[in-house]
């Protein structure tokens, strides 16, 4: 399969987005969106797709450490609807401790603390998207 994918670390006040290449090997941190709400988040999701050329969606869903649903994952999944409902195709990828990850990443890369609350969101999108594509591929 080909086509870009686009990643979404989805959280209560930004979304981390990332973006494969079209061949889907490699994901590349793209964006930090501040929400709004449900409509307006949407809609800035779908301009990202068609302005990308992204085919589908993998939502991280953050799982609790014995791998049952809670209330975050709970969330992640009734925005993930709003977005199956406008058309889009969305799969979901565990995502737990991958927000943890891109801060020890972001850390051992000698960023200061100031400038990870900006970047951390689109890395871990990143993280996400990557173990996604990588279990395709095997």
């Amino acid at each position: 399969m080909t086509g870009r994918i686009l990643a979404l670390d989805v959280g209560d006040r930004r979304i981390g987005i990332a973006l494969s290449d079209e061949m889907r090997l490699i994901a590349t941190p793209h964006s930090v969106y501040t929400r709004v709400g449900y409509g307006p988040d949407v809609k800035h999701i779908q301009s990202l797709c068609r302005d990308t050329g992204a085919v589908m969606i993998v939502c991280g869903l953050p799982r609790n450490m014995d791998g049952t649903v809670g209330f975050q994952a709970e969330k992640v999944m009734a925005f993930a609807e709003q977005l199956q409902k406008a058309g889009l195709e969305v799969a979901f990828q565990d995502e737990r401790l991958s927000t943890v990850s891109a801060h020890q990443a972001l850390i051992e890369g000698g960023m200061r603390r100031e400038d990870r609350k900006g970047t951390v969101d689109k890395v871990a999108a990143a993280m996400i998207l990557q173990t996604y594509l990588d279990a395709q591929t095997r």
